[in-house]
């Protein structure tokens, strides 16, 4: 591994705290809207045909401010980007909040869509923060923060709806998402990183060479390549999951109503615990067996539902939902531990590739959703689930095989 000679101290576990705060509330910004869509797209007048555009339209942010921002944690300083992509959220979700046409709504959401990825600068500055031996652990930690951002979102963001309506939701966050930009402002050490030259990326110096060296990183790190592929499978049949269960829960199995969907959704945040205990599994080296059981565990995830729907048993069905919450987080930690092992001059890099193609996958399970619920109802549902994980099963087989 390259030693990264301009990386800050190791930083106390306030740092951490801190850094694991703008994870989260960075990655919840993606899904506050995912549960007031109907909400949402009624008030400012948006045709229902083009509704789902409120929630596609900050994942397309998303997606640029990975390939565009996040690039830049490799040649900038790293408080200093935080702190820009911070705002550069809070100004998005304060439009948000007052936006009252379609056009204007959708402006916001693509700039607050962007100023997410500050969760993908402060995990790489996580790890430049912490000693090798400790890596996996404090990436972990960090890691914990962004799944608790993702999964505590839909269910907030649906009760500050029904007790303040949807704006409120949007203007709270941009509050918060200041208030961060000027905390971590202080609070943060200062990291100039060393990756603006030759060498290992290719990229010279400019911001040209920059984002042009993503494709000759993707195509030439193969253990990238492998760990965003099992990730894709992986947040894949997560966001399958989690887009089509609202639809099981409210329909005549179970009857939920709203606010059941939204408590129901909390049963997820107990998989952020696992983060770390990831990190802690990887840095004793244990990497390799731990993502094939983290494979296995989603694909029995996923049987559990289907016992839990047998049953008619919310509870069994929420087991499910853990362990499959579970198996992602872990993997997601042990694929970002990996590759912050490889050279530090381009880790900001590397991670944008590894998200930016692990979500995509999301992407494609959530597109896939309803269609296969209409379709077959929860046994299509799983019955994906299963073939995508197994697929990436065969891949990881792979390992013993060969090299890469």
């Amino acid at each position: 591994m390259t030693p990264d000679s301009n990386a800050a101290p190791p930083a106390g576990a306030m740092t951490f705290f801190l850094l694991a705060l703008a994870a989260g509330l960075g990655a919840a910004n993606l899904y506050y809207a995912q549960p007031l869509v109907a909400l949402i797209s009624d008030d400012i007048h948006l045709d229902e045909t083009l509704a789902s555009l409120v929630v596609t339209i900050g994942q397309v942010g998303y997606i640029l401010g990975l390939l565009l921002l996040v690039p830049l944690g490799d040649i900038v300083e790293n408080r200093r980007l935080i702190g820009f992509i911070l705002i550069c959220a809070a100004a998005g979700l304060a439009l948000a909040a007052f936006a009252h046409t379609p056009a204007l709504f959708l402006f916001a959401a693509l700039t607050f869509g962007v100023g997410s990825v500050v969760a993908q600068v402060a995990v790489p500055f996580a790890a430049h923060l912490s000693r090798p031996e400790e890596r996996g652990r404090k990436v972990g930690s960090v890691v914990s923060g962004l799944m608790t951002g993702i999964l505590l979102a839909r269910p907030v963001s649906s009760m500050l709806a029904y007790w303040f309506g949807w704006r409120a939701v949007f203007a709270l966050a941009a509050v918060m998402a200041l208030v961060l930009a000027v905390g971590l402002r202080f609070a943060l050490p200062r990291r100039w990183p060393s990756g603006g030259g030759e060498g290992a990326t290719g990229g010279g110096g400019s911001y040209g060479a920059l984002v042009g060296s993503l494709w000759a990183l993707l195509r030439d790190q193969k253990l990238l390549q492998r760990r965003a592929a099992y990730q894709a499978a992986m947040f894949g049949v997560f966001t399958l999951f989690w887009t089509a269960v609202p639809l099981l829960l409210t329909g005549p199995a179970f009857g939920f109503s709203q606010k059941g969907v939204a408590f129901f959704a909390l049963a997820g945040a107990a998989s952020v615990f696992i983060s770390p205990v990831a990190g802690w599994i990887a840095d004793r080296g244990y990497s390799r067996p731990a993502t094939g059981g983290a494979l296995a565990l989603a694909i029995i995830g996923f049987l559990v539902t289907e016992v839990g729907l047998a049953q008619s048993s919310v509870v069994v069905l929420a087991i499910g939902a853990i362990l499959l919450d579970v198996a992602a987080t872990a993997n997601l930690v042990l694929g970002q531990r990996a590759i912050f092992m490889l050279a530090p001059e381009i880790r900001s890099r590397l991670n944008a590739l590894y998200i930016a193609t692990f979500f995509f996958g999301g992407v494609l399970g959530s597109a896939v959703a309803s269609p296969l619920y209409a379709s077959g109802g929860w046994t299509f549902v799983t019955l994906a689930g299963i073939g995508i994980v197994a697929l990436a099963l065969v891949y990881y087989a792979s390992e013993f095989t060969r090299r890469g």
